[in-house]
């Protein structure tokens, strides 16, 4: 087996050239946000990651081999909520409320320019619902942000579970921000309960409830 010990952030700076003859190993998030798994490359070797305690892989990594061999890491297409806001009743605001009431809850969150991005939950799902944001389903690579589900940040894991959910916290404000990023395709709309609108962008809808 092929052990794997140092990560070089999105390659490092090594050619590109170098990297397209690597073999990829290509992960979810639950994996990545592991420093220690055994898994098996796109070459069919079984490989060995051992990282620092708390180290969290990003697509665009690349990891070195006691060999010297190279592996570059893929974000897997995975299962993901999507949010957006309702342009006819609501404002980009409201996304700002939605990351705000996520955090409280500890979710790890993807933040996007028009969209959050989360595992799914249908407790959380269906809170957003009823703020007249939209959710869709998704299959999407998952990065949520850094800090407490970062780099270094010791958190290998994370729940949906937590007692937070019980909590109904009614703040009229909220803090969020992230680097802007390009925003995945937009997916089928599931529409609230309580939005009567047609979200009609040429999408077909394709969930009730």
């Amino acid at each position: 087996m092929h052990t794997f010990s140092k990560r070089l952030p999105q390659g490092g700076g090594l050619a590109a050239v170098l990297l397209k003859r690597s073999p990829a190993l290509e992960l979810d998030w639950d994996t990545r946000s592991k420093s220690r798994f055994g898994a098996t490359d796109s070459s069919g070797r079984e490989v060995a990651v051992v990282l620092p305690r708390g180290t969290a892989l990003r697509g665009g990594d690349v990891l070195v081999g006691e060999d010297g061999s190279l592996l570059r890491v893929i974000a897997a297409p995975q299962p993901v909520l999507q949010v957006r806001f309702c342009a006819e009743h609501g404002s980009a605001f409201d996304l700002l409320r939605a990351a705000y009431h996520l955090g409280n809850r500890h979710v790890p969150l993807e933040l996007q320019a028009e969209l959050l991005q989360f595992e799914p939950d249908p407790v959380l799902a269906d809170m957003l619902r009823r703020q007249h944001l939209i959710v869709t389903e998704a299959q999407a690579a998952f990065e949520p942000e850094a800090g407490a589900y970062g780099e270094g940040a010791g958190h290998g894991h994370h729940h949906h579970g937590h007692d937070d959910h019980a909590h109904g916290h009614a703040h009229d404000h909220a803090t969020a921000s992230a680097p802007a990023r390009k925003p995945l395709p937009i997916p089928v709309h599931v529409r609230g309960p309580d939005c009567k609108h047609d979200h009609d962008n040429g999408h077909g809808h394709g969930h009730g409830h």
